[in-house]
């Protein structure tokens, strides 16, 4: 996906960003204040005058593993990664944004494997330890000259400066309009462990990713499979449980590094470390996931799914997914309109056996809840009062089935006007 021109682009309604605590969000630091790690963030030529292409590079190889996008149609970068990555080995993540590189042949794969010998030849590192990541408009042809030149005049410039980091979250952006980055600190094995992200994404997202990119990095010393699954974990309760629109796109990513350079003994087993290690990076996922969800084209509010008392946990994911993507609940909160039946009638679709007339409903905001169903039976609603409170930008819907142990929380955004106007113009 490309930005909107000048032109097409009109007012954006942006919601409250969610933000780890106000300490750390003013050490504004992100993915440069992690040991061994730089960045840079440059202007290629693809996209009209802004940074379209990201390097993220580690002193030395790292452990790594990614999650890519479940779309059966996927672009040369994400065939060639899935390569590369397979090792649990990686030293760069290399992003090109203005072209996804999807649908493209021939051509388009012999751009891939050229931007990944460009920077393994420029960076002076093994081409299997090159990750390489693209965004953009599917089915255009991949313009390999302008990216290859981009990434061989970027490769001098990396730098561990904390502009540079925010260079390079800025240089993924497509339809965003606002970097997304994390950062944070922990203590493992008595050592001091540096976590930052960056991310983007605004349409296209549902589910399971969508038109998103992720690039987290570490200092932990962490055996490769293990890395892999905490991962994997992280992204089932982050990025796989947001939706903007209800597609998944070609090219979603998310890829971490982890280069060891904190001195904490080498994390082998799923202990107090893996889980200090795991909580961390859950964290990181959701704050970056939530970021993207208050970016969502045309979004004007942001909207939590609470789901519990169900079966089990994949019982709850499922129907807080499902619920969280129905187009009939974000226009309903898009028009501030109260119909709860709604929500019930998603939940009830899901795939989840359940006794509807055990379940609990609630909508409103982190001050006020407002309860509409108690045991399957509807309570009496101030429908006025409801609607006030629906203007809110961040709103909560909590849905109790009072049938298990089973819960999970799911983030979505509303549907409006705006996002068909930037949708029906997008390639335009």
């Amino acid at each position: 996906m490309t930005k909107r021109t000048k032109e097409s682009a009109g007012p954006r309604t942006r919601t409250p960003r969610r933000t780890f605590s106000s300490e750390e969000r003013s050490l504004q630091r992100g993915i440069t204040d992690v040991r061994g790690f730089k960045a840079w963030g440059a202007y290629s030529g693809v996209k009209s005058k802004r940074r379209d292409l990201a390097l993220i590079v580690s002193e030395v190889p790292a452990a790594a593993a990614a999650v890519f996008t479940q779309n059966m149609v996927v672009a040369e970068p994400v065939k060639l990664a899935r390569k590369a990555i397979a090792d649990g080995r990686a030293q760069a993540f290399v992003v090109n944004a203005g072209n996804a590189n999807a649908c493209t042949g021939d051509q388009g794969r012999q751009g891939a494997e050229a931007m990944m010998d460009a920077a393994a030849d420029a960076l002076g590192i093994d081409r299997d330890l090159v990750i390489i990541a693209s965004t953009g408009i599917i089915g255009r042809k991949f313009p390999t000259d302008k990216v290859v030149k981009g990434i061989r005049n970027s490769a001098g410039k990396i730098s561990d400066l904390r502009l540079a980091g925010s260079l390079a979250a800025s240089a993924i952006l497509t339809t965003d309009t606002f970097p997304k980055e994390s950062y944070s600190r922990c203590t493992i094995g008595g050592k001091e462990v540096r976590m930052g992200g960056i991310a983007k994404g605004s349409g296209m997202i549902h589910p399971n990713m969508a038109t998103m990119l992720g690039f987290i990095v570490c200092d932990a010393a962490i055996e490769p499979e293990l890395l892999d699954e905490a991962l994997r974990e992280a992204v089932d309760e982050s990025f796989n449980l947001i939706t903007v629109d209800g597609d998944t796109s070609t090219n979603d990513m998310v890829g971490m590094m982890c280069n060891g350079m904190a001195g904490n003994g080498i994390i082998k087993t799923r202990g107090e470390a893996y889980r200090t290690f795991a909580a961390e990076l859950r964290r990181h996922c959701v704050e970056l996931a939530r970021q993207i969800v208050s970016d969502g084209e045309g979004a004007t509010k942001v909207i939590q799914y609470d789901v519990e008392g169900a079966p089990d946990t994949a019982s709850a994911r499922r129907i807080a997914r499902t619920v969280s993507d129905s187009n009939l609940v974000k226009t309903a909160i898009f028009g501030r309109d109260p119909n709860w039946g709604r929500i019930v009638a998603a939940a009830g679709r899901a795939g989840v056996t359940y006794d509807p007339d055990k379940v609990d409903l609630y909508l409103g905001t982190s001050k006020s809840m407002q309860q509409i169903l108690a045991g399957g039976q509807p309570l009496p609603v101030d429908r006025n009062k409801l609607k006030n409170m629906m203007r809110a930008s961040f709103l909560y819907v909590h849905l109790d089935l009072n049938q298990g142990k089973g819960k999970a929380t799911a983030w979505g955004s509303d549907l409006s006007y705006e996002y068909v106007r930037i949708n029906a113009e997008y390639s335009t």
